[in-house]
């Protein structure tokens, strides 16, 4: 059994930023279920967005961007918070260590789809990986941080585990974690004063996302099943330029590559975007992924394609050498051909719903980062917005918890983790063709355009995986593939109903059938 005064689950920005500054006010365990650098921040090409430049931009302008982007379903109150702490959120990163691209002895600003200026500090097109490296480095190093690698954070302990019936909406408390390590098999009861969930996204619940494979939506799906409130699940953004490239596994194209002047085009060499958006290739994200959807359903084309020939190739090499390289790697030299490219499932907008301090509907609980609902991007993200809401949220939570853990307790009645009657999982191969099953029906039918029926079929199929995969979790000992598929069903069905509750389209989530009551672009 371990005791902490804080049990971080997650590696991103958002739990080792939490991590760092929760250290000063007593010990904290991170726990992350692969190595500790591996997470969805890695993967961040783009940057942070913030107002540095006060001379051509303002608080209100970004505010004002975010909102529109969010299709009026933001909360105007935490964007502006969130946005007036940039500047110093980020500085506090440079102090850190983070190199940030510099352009003439000032941070070089970048600019992507609906910012109307160019405040995106970047690292070139790695942020996330120049990020991360940092921040697991000051983690590695604190002698009051303990990380458990390759350790699975299974189930939220709560007042269930104590023989209690637990209802929606009622007073629950969050005591820790059960967690499985990964090389033994042995579950771990892990008792915290405060619980903190950022474990990232949910990409894996399609076919096709820019997320690596440990965006299983653990975090969520574990809230859900403790009854904890979630929000805005309709909501998957998804990415409009990944390559479409078989072995590139849908690698990222950043969006800052449009914000430099790249020019998406159709087979023909048609530049479409001003058919759907005066703002063209700088529209947000959820028009930018209509439209490509739109054009590759009308001429029957497996990609368009990104068009930076046009630019000079050494500045191109200089803004995007990640990208660049990764393309060569494939044979595609991006001075001289234009990328195919297509939308994939990229960030979760929704998640566990939580206040300004990061705290959620349970009791000494609280959710930072892309496992969080904050109200920031409301019916869909604003570029760059999300290292941004990562950090200024971590920092609100880590405030709020310091102030409780003086004045709690431990709670040692939870049992340890008892899998008696189970048996070993030699019957998984019979069930593990469930998660690619689940991913192609939530790709072909929960996608970027939907439809009442689409949705309809997507829940009986889900249900049925549901029953299936409870019925051999009940009977057989808990590894992380079971647990991972687990927890992607739940998100799947949270995708479902929301989607299914919501009467219109908008933003992120465009129903056929409520086309009238559309908001934002209709195809």
């Amino acid at each position: 059994m371990y005791k902490f005064d804080f049990l971080v689950i997650g590696s991103g920005l958002a739990g080792l930023s939490f991590a760092l500054k929760a250290a000063k006010y007593g010990n904290v365990a991170v726990v992350t279920k692969n190595e500790i650098k591996e997470a969805n921040t890695r993967y961040a090409q783009g940057g942070i967005a913030g107002v540095m430049n006060i001379d051509s931009d303002s608080f209100e302008k970004h505010v004002e961007d975010t909102l529109e982007a969010g299709a009026g379903l933001c909360d105007r109150e935490a964007v502006e918070m969130m946005v007036r702490a940039a500047p110093e959120l980020i500085k506090e990163l440079i102090e850190y260590g983070v190199h940030f691209t510099e352009s003439n002895g000032k941070l070089d600003l970048g600019r992507e789809g609906g910012h109307s200026e160019h405040r995106i500090v970047h690292a070139a097109d790695a942020t996330g990986r120049e990020v991360e490296n940092v921040m697991v480095k000051k983690v590695r190093e604190h002698p009051n941080i303990e990380v458990f690698e390759h350790h699975f954070a299974m189930e939220l302990l709560t007042e269930h585990h104590l023989g209690k019936k637990v209802k929606y909406l009622n007073k629950i408390h969050c005591f820790g974690a059960y967690v499985l390590e990964s090389e033994t098999g042995k579950v771990h009861k892990m008792l915290a004063k405060t619980t903190i969930l950022a474990s990232g996204g949910a990409g894996q619940v399609y076919q096709y996302t820019t997320n690596p494979s440990i965006a299983t939506g653990d975090g969520i799906a574990m809230a859900y099943r403790a009854k904890a409130k979630i929000k805005n699940m309709e909501f998957i953004q998804f990415h409009p330029t990944s390559l479409n490239i078989e072995e590139a596994d849908s690698f990222l194209i950043s969006e800052a590559m449009r914000g430099f002047g790249a020019i998406l085009r159709n087979a023909d060499g048609e530049a479409f975007m001003e058919q759907y958006d005066d703002r063209k290739e700088l529209a947000p994200r959820d028009i930018v992924a209509r439209a490509i959807d739109d054009q590759l359903k009308k001429r029957g084309d497996k990609s368009v394609f990104l068009d930076v020939t046009h630019l000079d190739a050494d500045e191109v090499k200089a803004h995007f050498p990640n990208i660049y390289e990764k393309c060569l790697s494939f044979g595609l030299d991006i001075t001289q051909k234009w990328i195919p490219v297509v939308p994939a499932a990229h960030y979760v907008c929704g998640g566990i719903e939580t206040d300004y301090d990061g705290r959620t509907s349970i009791e000494q609980l609280f959710a930072c980062g892309e496992t969080a609902c904050t109200g920031v991007h409301g019916a869909n993200r604003l570029a760059s917005n999300s290292l941004l809401e990562a950090l200024f949220f971590a920092d609100k939570a880590v405030k709020k918890a310091a102030e409780l853990i003086a004045d709690l307790e431990f709670n040692e009645n939870v049992p340890e983790w008892d899998e008696s009657g189970t048996l070993n999982n030699s019957e998984w191969v019979l069930i593990s063709h469930n998660r690619e099953e689940l991913k192609r029906v939530m790709w072909d039918y929960v996608g970027i355009v939907r439809s009442d029926l689409r949705l309809e079929r997507a829940l009986r199929r889900q249900t049925f995986l549901y029953e299936e995969v409870e019925d051999f979790y009940s009977r057989t000992r808990v590894t992380v593939p079971l647990c991972e598929l687990r927890n992607l069903i739940s998100i799947a069905y949270l995708i479902i109903l929301s989607a299914m509750k919501r009467k219109e389209s908008c933003g992120l989530h465009y129903n056929v059938d409520y086309e009238e009551h559309a908001r934002g672009f209709n195809p």
